[in-house]
């Protein structure tokens, strides 16, 4: 059995994120906590434009909810959204 068999299970399950709009946009889709609020509702606003047009807009919000994510902006939804449907208190 080669690395790549082995491989295969995990690379598989993680080959819709390579096909993600947010490919390049890290700071778009993750704040710093020192961030002030206005810079962060604007940068999540932005993410949330990238995410729009991308071809795996579901899986990445299925993803999200699915494994409770807790930070940044995932399948078009903010940490905030994710906590409202999934049931939680915002903690940070």
């Amino acid at each position: 059995m080669t690395i790549q068999d082995e491989l295969a299970p995990t690379l598989e399950f993680w080959k819709w994120r390579s096909e993600g709009a947010c490919q390049g946009f890290p700071e778009l889709f993750y704040h710093d906590e020192t961030e002030r609020k206005g810079l962060r509702r604007a940068k999540e606003h932005a993410a949330k434009q990238v995410c729009e047009s991308c071809p795996v807009l579901e899986q990445c919000r299925d993803y999200s909810l699915s494994v409770g994510e807790s930070y940044g902006v995932w399948g078009g939804m903010t940490e905030m959204e994710r906590h409202r449907i999934l049931g939680r208190q915002r903690t940070g």
